[in-house]
């Protein structure tokens, strides 16, 4: 097959009807014209556009997406017919739609250093963490509600739980952790903050109610009861670990990472875990 002869062939014109699901006014006329094979989209666009102008002086252009075969072009005409088996002999029938205009940056929520860590798990507001020592909650893009003051050093992670039965986001509590080896629990100002880490408390995880997970460079992972402050699990892990989750049935299993390339998960019920 002649291949450069077919690119040759539709370089040159190609019949088209374009056709629409879109309602009045958005209808070109349904009859076929011929139009250059090289068009990209925003060729196909343009042509669309002054079709629809032809017919309406009031028309303001849109930008417009093309399915052939409902698929969406996303390269010239000659190139999409090519790549698929097309033949330019018949009338080839475009269908067009509205494009999906990209979703603008909203205004950004300013920090004064690194941005360490983020949790927008719940609907009402967004957490983050920061290497200025303090912790925030935005309520909205660039509208801080909260700032958690209290750990010396920078904040390397956060979480937030919502106990049971409270509905209000202002029974919403948080937890941040520190390079300064402490945990803070927060509702609105610090309300416990625990101690028993020897290095950076690299990541802190609440996945009950009552029970806060940490993760420290000292090589330890402590599971620690929220009323008391007491840590209930502490488990020498032998590695500075980075990272942590906590998930399974019942929230029993625990999954980190650290200073090696191995994920390695504990099942605390288990004979010899506790350390």
């Amino acid at each position: 097959m002649d291949i450069g002869g077919d690119a040759e062939e539709f370089s040159r014109r190609v019949q088209v009807r374009f056709v629409t699901k879109l309602r009045p006014p958005f209808k070109v006329p349904s009859n076929s014209i011929a139009i250059p094979s090289n068009l990209t989209r925003m060729g196909l666009s343009a042509v669309v556009n002054n079709l629809l102008e032809a017919g309406n002086n009031d028309w303001k252009s849109e930008p417009f997406d093309f399915l052939i075969n409902g698929e969406l072009v996303r390269m010239s005409l000659e190139e999409f017919l090519l790549a698929k088996g097309i033949s330019a002999e018949k009338i080839l029938e475009i269908e067009y739609i509205k494009a999906v205009v990209p979703r603008s940056e909203e205004e950004p929520s300013l920090h004064d250093d690194w941005v360490s860590a983020v949790d927008g798990s719940n609907p009402g507001f967004i957490l983050t963490g920061c290497y200025d020592g303090l912790g925030r909650i935005w309520k909205t893009a660039g509208l801080c509600s909260h700032v958690l003051e209290g750990h010396s050093a920078a904040v390397t992670s956060v979480s937030i739980v919502k106990p049971k039965g409270m509905e209000s986001t202002t029974d919403v509590l948080v937890a941040t952790a520190s390079k300064d080896r402490t945990l803070r629990l927060w509702k609105g100002e610090a309300v416990s903050t625990f101690v028993g880490h020897t290095q950076c408390v690299s990541t802190v995880v609440w996945p009950e109610n009552e029970t806060v997970y940490s993760a420290s460079w000292d090589h330890t992972i402590r599971r620690w009861d929220v009323e008391t402050g007491k840590d209930s699990l502490n488990m020498f892990c032998g590695k500075v670990i980075n990272c942590l989750d906590v998930g399974g049935e019942s929230s029993a299993l625990i999954a980190a990472g650290g200073s090696d390339p191995t994920l390695r998960i504990w099942d605390p019920r288990k004979p010899g875990v506790l350390n």
